[in-house]
């Protein structure tokens, strides 16, 4: 396919890699700096949870609210910071995401109490989810939208580990604060990023109020599954009616009308349900099925993740030259097996084989559709479209484990 110039308000090529007019070009490696700590905060706190709770002279389980209030915020702050990515061009985007970082692991540090725990775990994850989401969108081509993706990959993969290190050498004050990293590539970033909006429409408030709403009610459907389902429903059929109201508005309807945007977004939210969902199922059947300690069980988990983080920058980079469905077939072929061997499998070293699959389906699915959703769309849509995706795959990643603790 030849390659073709696209100007503001039209679909890139499928084969186009190039940056949209004005994209500022910035350093790939900067941009996966200023993304991959997103996952510390995910995976982090995971083996320093009883730690801080008897800090905190609290339970274990409450303490988890701060995973929760972390998970809410880079669910809800994904399309938000991208739509202000869309009024008010990347570098205002960018100072405030960084603010709400800087404040969200100043009040981890500074006070010890759990309000301010979970307040500032929120903070850190709204920031660092628009960080994230600035990153992605300033990417230029496949490999480098490869190379955001598998950062997030790769760090979550270590995240557990690093954060108990951490908690031993500092505290676990510091492990909840380690989000704060981005902040190092920001410095370098936002002096090179555009102050040019992508958007020149007004603000859609009610959009911006609805959309956090449905957000809000579908990360509490795993929790709360009949009050969550039924607002997720309500909230929802409101956002439809005011997309037909106003097509224009914080969530573009060009955007969710493309049925490029749409397939890869449910593509890679399965992608994410099967890894997230195996990251759950996996070491409970090696607990079941082998004398290994949890210790062990932490331990061997470790390379199948860092094996499909580090592969899927390979996979995005190679997806522009080998094409859209070899691609596509060739994750969701990756995920099955998987599955398949989770499912009727009780050897330790073919459930961890599982697990790396479905680690190189997602993290690859991850940047492959996601270049495929931005070029479907108009390039003044693209910060949308990609804090879209990402919500898509954020809620794959929130349902995965939900549904393997039904099954």
């Amino acid at each position: 396919m030849s390659e073709s110039l696209a100007g503001p308000g039209t679909a890139r090529p499928e084969g186009a890699d190039h940056p949209a007019p004005d994209t500022p070009r910035i350093p790939t490696y900067w941009l996966g700096l200023m993304a991959g700590p997103l996952s510390f905060g995910i995976a982090g706190p995971a083996l320093v949870l009883d730690d801080i709770a008897r800090d905190l002279s609290t339970t274990t389980g409450t303490v988890t609210w701060g995973v929760t209030a972390f998970g809410w915020g880079i669910a809800v702050g994904t399309p938000l910071m991208t739509g202000l990515l869309r009024h008010r061009g990347a570098r205002a985007a960018l100072a405030g995401c960084g603010a709400l970082v800087l404040l969200g692991a100043l009040l981890v540090l500074a006070v010890p109490a759990l309000p301010a725990v979970i307040i500032g775990c929120a903070l850190q994850a709204l920031g660092t989810a628009g960080l994230t989401s600035i990153a992605m969108s300033l990417t230029n081509s496949a490999r480098s939208m490869g190379f955001v993706t598998a950062s997030l990959a790769v760090v979550g993969s270590t995240a557990p580990l690093v954060g108990s290190l951490v908690n031993d050498a500092i505290n676990w004050q510091a492990t909840l604060a380690l989000p704060a990293l981005s902040l190092i590539a920001l410095l370098v970033i936002i002096g090179r990023a555009s102050t040019r909006p992508t958007s020149t429409a007004a603000f859609d408030g009610l959009g911006a109020v609805l959309l956090t709403a449905v957000v809000t009610a579908l990360v509490f459907v795993p929790h709360y599954p009949a009050i969550a389902g039924v607002l997720s429903v309500l909230t929802i059929a409101a956002l439809v009616w005011h997309l037909r109201v106003k097509p224009q508005g914080f969530v573009p309807a060009v955007v969710v009308r493309s049925p490029v945007f749409l397939i890869s977004s449910v593509l890679a939210f399965l992608l994410a349900a099967v890894n997230f969902g195996l990251m759950f199922a996996v070491p409970n059947s090696l607990s079941d099925h082998t004398s290994w300690s949890s210790g062990t069980i932490g331990g061997a988990m470790v390379w199948p993740l860092l094996l499909g983080g580090a592969l899927s920058w390979l996979v995005v980079a190679l997806s522009a030259k080998v094409g859209r469905q070899p691609v596509i077939f060739t994750l969701l072929a990756l995920s099955a097996v998987g599955v398949l061997l989770a499912s009727v499998s009780t050897v330790a070293i073919l459930l961890l084989l599982a697990q790396a699959l479905a680690s190189i389906a997602a993290a690859s699915g991850q940047g492959v559709f996601a270049v495929h959703s931005t070029k479907a769309v108009p390039d003044e849509e693209r910060p949308a479209a990609i804090g879209l995706f990402n919500l898509f795959y954020l809620l794959g990643a929130a349902f995965g484990p939900a549904i393997v603790s039904l099954l």
